[in-house]
């Protein structure tokens, strides 16, 4: 399960289970973010297949439908989706980070905060 990998749509679902807490299909499709919602079946069969890869899980029947919950954090998906991404880049970041900053999506208040991060890292690594 660790290294389960999650598609667009499975994250989004994952998005609407984050912020709705526990959902049931319908809810979680009535939920669904932007115009182009996909079919009740489509997401049935998504969160089942996500239910197999553990990242939700069952968690009551009310009368005839199932009510879902996430297992995984948004944390631990996001860590999965950067991990995964930085495996094309043979693990390396600078390429990432690179684009980031010349496309302007990395800010210098994103540098302090990583700035903070890697300092927070260091003075754990030295106890």
């Amino acid at each position: 399960m660790a290294d389960t990998k999650l598609s667009k749509l499975e994250f989004q679902i994952m998005e609407v289970l984050w912020v709705g807490g526990e959902l049931s299909i319908r809810e979680i499709q009535e939920r669904f973010p932007g115009k182009r919602v996909p079919a009740y079946t489509t997401i049935q069969t998504t969160v089942y297949r996500m239910e197999t890869k553990e990242v939700v899980h069952r968690v009551k029947k009310v009368g005839n439908f199932h009510v879902f919950g996430a297992s995984i954090t948004q944390k631990e998906a996001q860590r999965r989706v950067v991990d995964d991404l930085l495996s094309y880049f043979g693990g390396r970041s600078q390429p990432v980070m690179a684009h980031l900053v010349e496309s302007g999506r990395l800010s210098l208040e994103d540098v302090k905060e990583a700035e903070r991060t890697l300092k927070k890292l260091s003075l754990k690594e030295k106890r």
